[in-house]
């Protein structure tokens, strides 16, 4: 008689060196990259690069631990990616911003129109769209006003994008010199955005779609391994 062997399914993993060196092109073309843009951008040094790459170690870590990461008691986990993306992994760095860590948990699990409410109450609501369509729309989230962060929300959602796609297989968004200006003019709309407003509830559906149809032909199967 055969036994039968439980088998895990291999759970997805992000290819962290492929995804350094692509932030790694971005911040060497950024002086051409940012002449092409309508607004400025704050400058992508490698301190931002390090940081990132950290965040994207984190999404690695959650994917790994099956964490999921819109249930109850796993808040913690993406307020750690809005820090990581602002201070890294360092200490000394993370004292000199301990007030804004403060007031950012504050505001996170403070407000009913942003913060964690908001998304953990949108995510399940959108569970039977695409998962290109559940990253785009959680992106939109993020970024349109009120942001659920004080600072740095373009950078977190580029990692809570990426963790969603993972997650059911799919490659992780990542910054690259030939997708940067189309990802930059999106935030842009984005962020001009008040989420509930009149004028928002009809242009976000076709905006969705246009993010989500990006992040499908930007998908780059070598972030995976």
């Amino acid at each position: 008689m055969q036994s039968s062997v439980s088998r895990q399914t291999a759970r997805p993993r992000l290819n962290l060196q492929s995804i350094e060196a692509t932030l790694r092109e971005v911040q060497s073309e950024y002086p051409r990259i940012s002449q092409s843009l309508r607004f400025s951008r704050e400058w992508m040094d490698g301190e931002v690069v390090e940081n990132l790459i950290s965040g994207y170690a984190l999404v690695n870590q959650l994917l790994e631990s099956n964490t999921q990461l819109f249930a109850l008691g796993s808040s913690p986990y993406l307020l750690e990616l809005n820090t990581r993306v602002l201070c890294g992994t360092d200490g000394q760095k993370r004292l000199e911003y301990k007030k804004h860590i403060a007031a950012t948990d504050r505001y996170f699990y403070g407000r009913t129109d942003a913060g964690i409410q908001d998304l953990a109450e949108w995510y399940p609501l959108h569970q039977h769209e695409s998962v290109w369509q559940r990253a785009a729309g959680i992106h939109i989230r993020i970024l349109s006003e009120p942001q659920v962060f004080i600072e740095g929300n373009d950078r977190t959602g580029t990692l809570v994008m990426s963790y969603i796609l993972a997650k059911e297989g799919k490659p992780p968004f990542v910054l690259s010199p030939s997708n940067a200006k189309a990802y930059f003019d999106f935030s842009t709309l984005i962020k001009k955005m008040p989420r509930n407003s009149l004028g928002s509830l009809f242009r976000l559906p076709r905006l969705k779609a246009s993010i989500a149809n990006f992040l499908k032909d930007q998908a780059y199967a070598g972030h995976m391994l």
